[in-house]
């Protein structure tokens, strides 16, 4: 029942849509968003998202409204009143007072001819047949279509506003997913230790290289170059397939061309080359020079996957 309600809510969207988001893209002022009830807590949800996607916005609860909180309401804001049937009765107080101030009002609700409807500005009509409560009673596919409508919103203004991944990243600094979109290699790369041998140096060094700086891995350097890499497994194999060490060197058993990264890319894309080429360490670079290794661990210890 929600699900169809929700894709009736495309046939329900009109020129008033294009003019609320229209008039929200060129405000000066916030959104302020305002409901009673379950509609107040999709009014607190929709006003998260538009923030969190560059267009600032307040929540009201409208019975606060009528009872001091008007004064929240600034002379540029926009208020967007949420009310299935538009008629309840602090809806029916509120709505006069946001009128008198001349701030827009956008009304979100099911029936657009209600007394909210009637003195709002533009409607989003969100209109439901019936509530997925057996009784008709709990707001369920109402809030339902609020919430598709709020969405329906927030995208458009984002795409007006051209809000990239950089600009979500701004406002998301915190936990697994802003790490995905600011961390950087040299960010994890930088307090790694640091491997390195060069093609000459005897395999029992680069075991003690290896063992030391514990990443499972060395690079090959020349001239601070990369030329090779050498892996727990490739030790393994070596140790399989000769009897004898003796004179042995780095560039007798490196892996040529390794997998490289640069140190100013993003973190997450590490991680898409290592899951690419089954691989769980990358040597990383600078302008050309060798700079450091990146683990899978390292990833796993940040959040990223």
């Amino acid at each position: 029942m929600e699900s169809d309600a929700i894709l009736n809510l495309s046939n329900l969207i009109s020129n008033d849509f294009t003019k609320a988001v229209e008039l929200i893209y060129k405000s000066k002022g916030r959104v302020v968003i305002t409901g009673i009830g379950k509609s107040a807590i999709i009014a607190s949800k929709i006003v998260a998202t538009l923030n969190s996607t560059g267009t600032p916005s307040v929540f009201m609860h409208a019975a606060d409204a009528i009872h001091g909180d008007l004064g929240l309401i600034l002379k540029d804001d926009i208020v967007i009143c949420i009310s299935k049937s538009g008629n309840t009765p602090e809806i029916k107080v509120l709505a006069p007072l946001i009128k008198r101030a001349n701030n827009k009002m956008i009304a979100m609700t099911g029936n657009p001819d209600s007394f909210l409807g009637q003195q709002a500005d533009f409607i989003l009509n969100t209109f439901v047949e019936k509530e997925a409560c057996p009784n008709n009673l709990a707001p369920t596919t109402s809030t339902t279509a609020q919430l598709v409508m709020g969405d329906a919103l927030a995208v458009c203004l984002l795409d007006l506003r051209g809000f990239s991944s950089k600009d979500f990243a701004k406002y998301h600094p915190g936990g697994a997913l802003g790490k995905k979109l600011y961390l950087r290699v040299q960010d994890i790369s930088s307090v790694n230790t640091k491997p390195q041998v060069t093609p000459e140096t005897s395999i029992k060094n680069v075991i003690i290289e290896i063992s030391e700086k514990m990443l499972g891995v060395t690079a090959v350097v020349e001239d601070n170059k990369i030329i090779g890499i050498i892996t727990d497994g490739d030790l393994r194999r070596m140790l399989s397939n000769s009897d004898n060490l003796t004179g042995l060197t780095a560039g007798d058993i490196m892996s040529k061309k390794p997998r490289t990264i640069e140190a100013s890319a993003m973190a997450i894309d590490a991680l898409d080359v290592m899951e690419d080429h089954s691989i769980s360490q990358l040597l990383v670079e600078h302008n050309g020079e060798y700079a450091g290794v990146v683990h899978l661990h390292d990833l796993i210890k940040e959040g990223i996957i």
